[in-house]
């Protein structure tokens, strides 16, 4: 394995030699066992270059716009910069983070249906026109602040409006009159947006929402805009078959509604379809106890009534790197360690919390787990997106370090 160093900030671990990302996971963890068992993250950079060739290879007619608030490491904007990929951003730090990259402005949308008036101003002022509305405040308040905006209209969808208290995204109704006050202020509307959530199972809601895209279009042509920008939102869990039958509903309405000849180009936000699966998530058991109501119960000589639920904290919790689980994330269960179990190896009714010993710091509510013992590691796998990023505005000095790895085939 050879390290080169990247950026000053980070360090990318080449692998040779028939190196795996295992290797390297059993490296740090003996390195910690010496030292004081931290939790880390191993970031594998070949699989978000993988997941960009499986994006282009099924969905070639729509360019990925990479939201940063998924995963905002410098070595994932840097990768997707190289690779093409234009980013959404909702504030000025994200901004200057992708700025700094020699990302053109014309590649960047500022999303977010209620934005602080200095993320306008400071997009007005690096050229970002590209801005996402879906009601009127909004719009007075990008009307002043930034004339040369160029205004992505939010949709609300079925799938959204079922799953969300509060939707974000007007309706088709709400829509000509926006397009009739953006006419009025003098702010160009230059396309159209929504969002599918992933835990949104039927591939078909894209129907309804690209009927209705397509009236925004005609309503717009109406009015006199020039219309050139659909963006189809997030909502990629990053698998391929859910990738599959996205590209399957979608590209005969895209070639009925919007068909290349019409000029219009196709974009999408694809955020945890890209970094899930790059990066893995080591932590360490430093605690363990036995639910209340099995106290009495040995871990001998145990009958399937009376197995034992154990309670097992980590090094690492939601107001860390499983912040995701706060955002309504689910947690992937873990897998152990180095641990060689034997075929009738008994699993047991476990819950994982985090170091607080606070009632919110539960990392996975249920799963079954053979006994652990203090000092074990658990392994998290796909949680690139479950914020690792974010835990830094909590407390940056208890941030797990980050060793990124990209095999010698990848680059």
């Amino acid at each position: 394995m050879k390290g080169f160093t990247d950026e000053p900030n980070y360090i990318v671990e080449l692998l040779e030699g028939g190196t795996t990302l295992k290797d390297v996971i059993d490296n740090h963890i003996y390195e910690q066992a010496l030292a004081e068992k931290n939790a880390f993250v191993v970031a594998n950079l070949g699989a978000l270059m993988q997941q960009h060739v499986l994006w282009q290879s099924m969905l070639p007619m729509v360019r990925p716009f990479y939201p940063v608030k998924y995963n905002s490491s410098p070595a994932v904007i840097e990768v997707l910069a190289a690779l093409g990929v234009g980013f959404v951003c909702s504030n000025k730090a994200e901004i200057s983070l992708v700025l700094n990259h020699d990302v053109p402005p014309e590649n960047i949308i500022l999303s977010g249906v209620c934005k602080q008036l200095s993320h306008i101003k400071h997009a007005t002022k690096n050229g970002i026109n590209y801005l996402v509305c879906d009601n009127e405040a909004e719009l007075c308040k990008i009307a002043r602040a930034h004339p040369n905006a160029k205004l992505l209209l939010q949709l609300s969808t079925e799938a959204q409006t079922e799953e969300a208290s509060m939707a974000f995204g007007c309706s088709l109704k709400s829509c000509r009159h926006l397009l009739e006050t953006s006419k009025e202020l003098g702010v160009d509307v230059v396309g159209v947006m929504f969002q599918v959530p992933a835990s949104c199972r039927d591939p078909q809601v894209y129907t309804h929402a690209l009927s209705d895209a397509r009236c925004v279009f005609d309503m717009g042509a109406e009015i006199g805009f020039n219309m050139e920008i659909l963006d189809i939102g997030g909502g990629f869990s990053g698998s391929e078959f859910q990738l599959k039958q996205i590209h399957a509903a979608i590209r005969p309405l895209l070639e009925a509604y919007f068909p290349v000849m019409s000029g219009v180009r196709v974009i999408a936000e694809p955020g945890t379809f890209y970094v899930s699966s790059s990066f893995t998530l080591v932590v360490n058991v430093i605690g363990k106890k036995v639910a209340a109501g099995s106290l009495h119960v040995e871990t001998k000589d145990l009958t399937p009534s009376d197995e034992p639920e154990f309670l097992y904290y980590l090094n690492d919790g939601v107001y860390g790197s499983f912040m995701g689980k706060l955002l309504g994330n689910t947690i992937p269960s873990p897998k152990v360690h180095k641990m060689s179990l034997a075929a009738d190896e008994p699993m047991f009714p476990s819950s994982l919390w985090g170091p607080s010993c606070d009632a919110l710091d539960q990392v996975v509510e249920h799963c079954l787990l053979p006994e652990l013992t203090v000092g074990d590691w658990l392994i998290f796998n796909n949680m690139g997106a479950s914020g690792q990023e974010e835990s830094a505005a909590i407390n940056n000095s208890d941030k797990p370090p980050v060793y990124y790895t990209i095999s010698t085939d990848d680059w």
